[in-house]
């Protein structure tokens, strides 16, 4: 199926899911479409009311189903369908890994579940931060990012690798408990290996050291949670965090990627359609499919290191129509949020449909996808969030494509006609 024709098949009308092989779309009265997760979701809190009333962790370790994880990332988070599915599956397994770990010490059971931490492999602006940090807001569960290009070994200038930890029992209100049960975000993963310019792969010294600092954390270990100044006061006696139970996810673009499994596939274009060897893209993410641990370990990251992010999921580059979406559709669109502003100035903003495919336009030939988005509407927007609070009579607000495309200034509706001064 071509992507022009995939855009144009209807959509649910509650999860944006288009209609695939595992998913189908059912229409309703009016142009409204369910598709089969939806409908199977709600029977399921038809059926099951009392799963439903607590959409958090709580005390007793009760958590959403992988379907409900699911179904509330799709309100924030447009399109990665497969890459949602394999993240609440592995998070939904996480938790259920915890009470396990407690029956084992109540030696009420013997089968101990390993810790699923995940990898996130895609472009800038597809949402992995975002995926990560909704999910951890969803489950009520302390949550802390890290740059991947910032951290140091111990004794090097930069950001100490236990400094991760630090900042996750910070945003837990400095409750160890509440800590182990937090997730960490490391954006840039793919920064820790270094390719040479000739296409071969030659690990950098100080990132395999990284990735080896980085590697003790992740499977667990007793991280020092001392600040800088009592590390140079030496007066306290730092407190300590047990990681093994704290829930990693890595991110990383992976640039140069596809050539390895291109090369480790040989199947190099042969077998693709005419429509998707023209979209380098589509492409692209066909070969990233089929990425595998020595793809990655090619790539340059460490064996332990792969080993210890057993849950892969590639995400997908966001089409205009897609960044269309996450202008306006998510609860945080970023229309909405700017529409907040004007409304409390009494002021209505509207943004016209072909604004809207040219502000995703621009946004694709930045390749900054969903990033991209504001940094563009701030541009659009900033001299008349600079006037408008001053303009009392103002009452609307149109963004037209030539405010995108020509740096027009928006149409502006007033209350009453303002006389031109002479």
């Amino acid at each position: 199926m071509s992507r022009s024709s995939k855009s144009r098949s209807p959509k649910c009308s509650f999860c944006a899911n288009q209609q695939t092989k595992g998913i189908k779309i059912i229409q309703g009265p009016k142009d409204v479409h369910i598709c089969s997760e939806c409908i199977s979701l709600s029977l399921d809190m038809i059926r099951n009311p009392s799963n439903h009333n607590n959409s958090q962790l709580n005390s007793d370790g009760e958590l959403p189903t992988p379907k409900q994880i699911k179904a509330h990332l799709d309100q924030y988070v447009i399109g990665q369908h497969q890459a949602k599915k394999r993240l609440s599956v592995a998070v939904y397994n996480h938790y259920k890994r915890l009470e396990n770990v407690r029956l084992i010490e109540e030696k009420q059971e013997e089968v101990e579940i390993q810790k699923s931490n995940l990898l996130l492999i895609g472009p800038t602006g597809t949402g992995k931060t975002l995926m990560a940090q909704t999910l951890a807001k969803f489950l009520n569960v302390p949550f802390a990012v890290a740059d991947a290009t910032t951290l140091t070994e111990a004794g090097y200038v930069g950001e100490d690798v236990e400094n991760i930890v630090l900042n996750l029992y910070r945003a837990a209100n400095e409750n160890i408990e509440q800590t182990i049960r937090g997730i960490v975000f490391v954006d840039e993963i793919d920064k820790l290996a270094k390719k040479g310019a000739s296409g071969s792969t030659s690990r950098d010294v100080s990132g395999e050291g990284v990735q080896q600092a980085l590697l003790k954390i992740i499977e667990g270990t007793l991280a020092n949670l001392q600040s800088k100044e009592n590390k140079r006061g030496g007066q306290q006696q730092p407190k300590q965090v047990d990681t093994t139970h704290i829930l990693f996810i890595c991110g990383g673009a992976f640039e140069g990627l596809d050539k390895i499994i291109e090369q480790r596939t040989g199947k190099g274009r042969i077998g693709f359609s005419n429509e998707e060897l023209e979209d380098q893209e589509a492409y692209e993410e066909r070969l990233m499919k089929d990425v595998s641990p020595e793809d990655l370990e090619k790539f340059g990251l460490i064996p332990e290191f792969v080993g210890r992010l057993p849950v892969i999921a590639v995400m997908e580059h966001l089409e205009e129509e897609q960044l269309v979406e996450i202008l306006t559709q998510p609860k945080n669109a970023l229309v909405k949020q700017y529409q907040k502003l004007f409304i409390d100035e009494d002021i209505t903003l509207t943004f016209t449909e072909p604004a809207l495919q040219a502000i995703a336009r621009k946004a694709v030939d930045r390749k900054a996808g969903a990033r991209g988005l504001r940094t563009i509407l701030e541009e659009i927007m900033l001299d008349i969030m600079y006037d408008a609070p001053s303009q009392k009579d103002l009452k609307e607000v149109i963004i037209e494509e030539a405010c995108v495309l020509e740096g027009a200034q928006p149409k502006c509706i007033f209350d009453q006609p303002i006389g031109i001064p002479s």
